[in-house]
């Protein structure tokens, strides 16, 4: 299912710092260097005439808690049309580097209530849920899998659920054919190269209104 972007429409990209590359916080315009200003870029250069604004609200080292906690002020007070969120890994990665294990209870429950507000304050928005992901570069790594797993099995039901497009980065990463540097120095962040393989993930999954 692909999501339609309308014409002057607003579109939102929200989640921790894969999203986030390291835009300018004092710039609201600002779309950072990753995946999310790749996306935005080539669907402008594509369909100059459609006027889409795009903004990024990733924030580095998000949970999908602190998601739910900034979400009234980074989400719904923009009043986005098309919104797409990318967020999970850190609920995994801080189990293994702090002891800060998020369940897949929390974790749904959490990413299902941003999901029901925003339905309830914006009914027309249109959801992209961006699969959390993880591209192990050692053994210790490749464990973090039984964590994350069964989160990505959640965002993938929640995009059932609230009839979201859901865009399939893990399985896009681990039919490359490649070494997994190509696209990560530490299994999480992302070289431009992998920035670029998101960037046309998400950009398959959306089209402008006719």
């Amino acid at each position: 299912m692909t999501v339609e972007i309308p014409r002057d429409g607003r579109v939102l990209f929200i989640g921790d710092s894969i999203t986030d590359a390291g835009r300018d916080r004092t710039d609201p315009a600002d779309l950072g260097v990753g995946w999310a200003m790749m996306a935005a870029a080539w669907f402008t250069a594509r369909h100059p005439g459609h006027l889409v604004t795009f903004r990024n609200r990733g924030v580095g080292g998000d949970r999908v808690r602190d998601l739910r906690a900034r979400w009234s002020d980074d989400c719904l007070a923009l009043s986005p049309q098309v919104v797409s969120v990318l967020i999970g890994i850190n609920d995994t990665w801080r189990r293994y580097s702090s002891g800060e294990a998020t369940t897949v209870e929390e974790f749904t429950a959490d990413y299902r209530h941003v999901l029901g507000v925003t339905r309830d304050a914006l009914p027309d928005v249109r959801l992209v849920l961006m699969e959390p992901f993880l591209l192990p570069v050692d053994d210790d790594q490749r464990r973090w899998h039984e964590d994350l797993d069964p989160k990505l099995d959640a965002v993938r039901k929640l995009a059932a659920e609230f009839d979201a497009t859901l865009v399939a980065v893990q399985a896009r990463f681990d039919t490359a054919d490649v070494d997994d540097r190509v696209w990560t120095d530490d299994g999480v962040h992302l070289t431009p190269s992998g920035h670029a393989v998101l960037a046309q993930q998400w950009l398959a999954a959306v089209t402008p209104t006719t």
